[in-house]
């Protein structure tokens, strides 16, 4: 038996001073990338920024998102399926604010956790890869 797939577009947020956006939905515990479920008439990068309008009221450009890859992790909050996102980067300068399923924001050092409980997508996968590449070095960011 397959394990069932929960198809999302997910964004790695870095602000100025190089923190990390996380989002935790009402009624959970863990923190996790902002984005959310790929319709099927949508293409990954208008899902996510359909996605962080609803959630957070961030108007981003599509074409300023950087695509970093599929990424798959156990789902947080469905128990028996596994997430497939795929990830985009995109550098924000702008406020941000819970709204729809978003319970909470927190901005975090990339570098920890936050001291927070983390999603394992987030914790497990994306953190890991932004740490490891030359993303996360300003200097070489593009």
């Amino acid at each position: 038996m397959t394990t069932p797939l929960i198809h999302i577009a997910a964004a790695l947020l870095i602000g100025p001073d190089g923190r990390t956006l996380l989002v935790r939905k009402r009624g959970t515990q863990a923190f996790m990338q902002p984005g959310g479920k790929i319709e099927p008439h949508e293409q990954p990068v208008q899902a996510l920024a359909r996605e962080l309008e609803e959630e957070l009221g961030l108007i981003i450009d599509p074409a300023q998102a950087r695509y970093l890859g599929p990424f798959s992790a156990p789902a947080a909050n469905e128990p028996g399926f596994v997430v497939q996102a795929q990830v985009f980067l995109l550098d924000i300068d702008a406020a941000v604010s819970p709204a729809a399923e978003i319970e909470e924001v927190r901005w975090i050092d990339p570098a920890g956790d936050g001291g927070l409980s983390l999603a394992p997508l987030t914790g497990e996968v994306i953190l890991p890869f932004y740490r490891a590449t030359e993303l996360s070095n300003p200097c070489l960011k593009d």
